[in-house]
């Protein structure tokens, strides 16, 4: 049994978000969390949220059963570049300097 979330739009670029990835693929989901918990990056914070209502999803798919933290095992975690936000700033010369701010799509799935 696997449940999935996702979320669109974190405004932070995907390379950055899958530096962070990497330290919790193929973990369980409390190994995962105690991870992320102590991790000194800003990627830490969505990715948390998203392994963690990934894990109530699984909880919600059966009603009347429980599932511990430690047997829950994330069994993929991807990131996708979302949309970018373009931006121009002045530069030298009067020339107009093009800025992007990327966007992320996480994904994680677990798996009883």
């Amino acid at each position: 049994m696997q449940a999935t979330a996702r979320t669109k739009y974190v405004r932070m670029s995907p390379f950055k978000v899958r530096r962070v990835l990497e330290l919790v693929k193929g973990k369980t989901v409390q190994e995962a969390l105690d991870v992320l918990h102590f991790t000194r990056k800003n990627a830490a914070t969505p990715i948390y949220k998203t392994i963690h209502t990934a894990y109530s999803n699984l909880s919600n798919q059966e009603e009347n059963e429980r599932f511990d933290m430690s047997d829950v095992v994330i069994k993929n975690a991807y990131v996708d570049g979302g949309s970018v936000i373009k931006r121009f700033r002045p530069m030298s010369m009067g020339r107009a300097g093009k800025i992007r701010k990327r966007t992320s799509h996480i994904t994680i799935i677990v798996e009883l």
